[in-house]
């Protein structure tokens, strides 16, 4: 249920600093930092149009990466990026370091399914997201694509509660709050 892993080449890099972030920009290279798994940080370079490409397409966030530093191969998950103010554009990178058996937190988008059997829906409701995602603590190895949401039993001013949930096998809330995810609304003007 996971998505597909990428690859990315990337260099090492000696500099690091702004001057040198700024002169790595002019040759078409993201700066990037690779961390954690009780490792010291690596400084690497990646080209810019493999890495924006890679953002662009979608789950960034919640796909595990594999850097090719030359003869090494590293499982990492992107944890932060930086993008220009006014050109939108990627400007850095961070990356986490995945070892064996790693437990990472990542938001999961939610994806509504059971719309068209909710009796609130047949009476011309709307789905209302609360929230777009749902932050997770589950394995590096594991993180699922999506998680649904079925609203087929919600009629008007109902809703689903996190709570309510179905997660991945493995997979566990990183909040102890019990927050509304979805729920169905009556149309304008009409009597609930």
């Amino acid at each position: 249920m996971s998505r597909q892993t990428y690859e990315l080449e990337a260099t090492l890099r000696d500099v690091v600093g702004k001057g040198a972030a700024r002169a790595l920009r002019r040759q078409s290279q993201i700066p990037a930092v690779i961390y954690g798994d009780k490792k010291p940080p690596l400084s690497i370079a990646l080209a810019f149009k493999d890495a924006d490409m890679r953002l662009r397409a979608g789950g960034f966030m919640t796909t595990v990466a594999t850097i090719s530093l030359g003869d090494e191969k590293i499982l990492v998950i992107p944890k932060d990026y930086a993008m220009h103010p006014v050109k939108d554009s990627l400007v850095h990178v961070d990356f986490l370091r995945i070892g064996a058996d790693s437990v990472v937190t990542v938001y999961i988008p939610v994806h509504v399914v059971g719309a068209d059997q909710s009796p609130g829906m047949k009476k011309g409701g709307t789905v209302t997201y609360a929230v777009h995602e749902i932050e997770l603590e589950v394995r590096a190895d594991s993180i699922p694509e999506a998680i649904e949401v079925d609203v087929s039993e919600l009629d008007f001013n109902e809703a689903v509660h996190v709570s309510e949930v179905k997660l991945p096998e493995g997979a566990r809330l990183a909040s102890r709050e019990d927050y509304t995810v979805v729920s169905v609304t009556p149309p304008i003007g009409a009597e609930a």
